[in-house]
């Protein structure tokens, strides 16, 4: 529950906390001390924090008629805790929830009276309307990480359902994981607060129905509702890349994305969210340079990367043999991979690679007696894609672990 809004009524609450700081920042503003008291005359927030704890009995007539009331030094004298000056209702609605009061002599401080209790109003307002924000935000945050950890053996999805229905969302529509990554494009940039980077998320993925919040420091999330325009190839895709340019250009923050495939409902999310973690984690490594990764094109990738690391080391030493020790070998890779990405077709796999033709036959070749296979053979080079593809993974592994 928010401490700043009460649990009967739903109106802000004046906690002692809340009444110092209004205290101490009105008092700095207009050079009086100021004194708040809760409803029953105590003093809860002071510029004098003696005073704090002790009761101010002209409150309570204040409290109990609802109207301002000064009083001259006489007048203080003849009551407890309470000195020359003004004390003014705190009113949330109709209800009288504390009071305000300003020390000094009353014909002075009557004209700052009305500012001082509005101000006063207004700041409790503020204060609860930022505490409920502040709680929304972390609702967000714990639905998305909700939906990263979702296990049906140990959560029950329609809890997380329920759930997103709290925060506004509409159970049916398809969402797409949507994963950010960030950091300073330069060391010892200034930070980022989360809050500045959502802003500028949300101002991108702003549908009704996306909902994008904060997995853990540098990493946010955003479940964007798959629907009309949105559904056509490459749409999010493009989004993303448009992100990565604002944070940049606005906030010094470089980063990269992925997006998974749609999911309806807790156990579809979840899906999209697996795919585009497992994108962003593998992405960089089959696709380096880019900065925006689609599940939909690392299926293979994935795939391979799925099997037992082992299994995977076994697979490629078998197909590729002595290739992987030869120095050219990272050309010969990437031969191999534009080779079968290309179809199997010299000239485009010649100007894919942006070399000759007769520099792509001469490659061909060496690879095909280093290895013993018949390269120009569908099959076998299939085989052998998927095994340089292996060989990247396990590469980017190795890298990963001594990172």
């Amino acid at each position: 529950m928010d401490p700043s809004i009460d649990p009967m009524s739903g109106r802000p609450a004046l906690t002692p906390e809340l009444a110092q700081e209004i205290a101490q920042d009105i008092g700095r503003i207009t050079g009086f001390n100021v004194l708040i008291t809760d409803p029953g005359a105590v003093v809860i927030g002071c510029g004098d924090l003696a005073r704090v704890g002790t009761v101010h009995e002209a409150s309570l007539e204040v409290v109990r008629t609802g109207r301002p009331a000064t009083h001259t030094a006489e007048q203080a004298g003849r009551m407890r805790g309470v000195r020359p000056g003004m004390s003014l209702p705190i009113t949330v609605g109709e209800e009288v929830i504390g009071t305000v009061c300003l020390t000094g002599v009353p014909a002075e401080v009557h004209r700052f009276g009305l500012v001082v209790r509005r101000q006063t109003e207004i700041l409790l307002e503020e204060a609860a309307l930022l505490r409920s924000r502040l709680l929304h935000e972390r609702a967000v945050d714990d639905f998305v990480r909700d939906i990263a950890l979702y296990d049906p053996e140990v959560v029950d999805a329609g809890a997380v359902d329920a759930r997103a229905v709290e925060l506004g969302l509409a159970p049916g529509p398809a969402r797409a994981a949507v994963l950010l990554e960030v950091s300073p494009a330069d060391e010892g940039a200034a930070a980022v607060s989360r809050i500045t980077v959502l802003r500028t998320v949300r101002e991108v993925f702003r549908d009704r129905q996306d909902v994008a919040g904060v997995q853990a420091a540098g990493r946010y999330v955003v479940l964007a509702a798959a629907h009309g325009e949105r559904t056509a190839p490459g749409r999010l895709a493009d989004a993303c890349g448009h992100l990565l340019s604002l944070l940049y250009d606005r906030h010094g923050l470089d980063g990269r994305m992925a997006v998974g495939e749609p999911g309806a409902g807790t156990t579809g999310m979840h899906h999209s969210y697996r795919d585009a973690a497992t994108a962003l984690r593998t992405g960089p490594a089959v696709f380096p340079g880019d900065r925006v990764f689609t599940a939909a094109d690392l299926r293979i990738p994935h795939l391979l990367g799925s099997a037992p690391r082992q299994s995977r080391a076994r697979f490629a030493d078998a197909v590729l043999g002595e290739l992987p020790g030869q120095p050219d070998w990272p050309t010969l890779r990437e031969t191999l991979i534009g080779w079968a990405e290309g179809g199997f077709h010299l000239v485009r796999v010649a100007e894919r690679l942006h070399i000759h033709r007769n520099t792509l036959l001469y490659r061909l070749e060496k690879i095909g007696k280093l290895s013993g296979r018949q390269v120009r053979e569908p099959a076998q080079a299939i085989e052998m894609y998927l095994a340089c593809l292996t060989d990247i993974l396990q590469e980017s592994a190795t890298q990963d672990k001594v990172r």
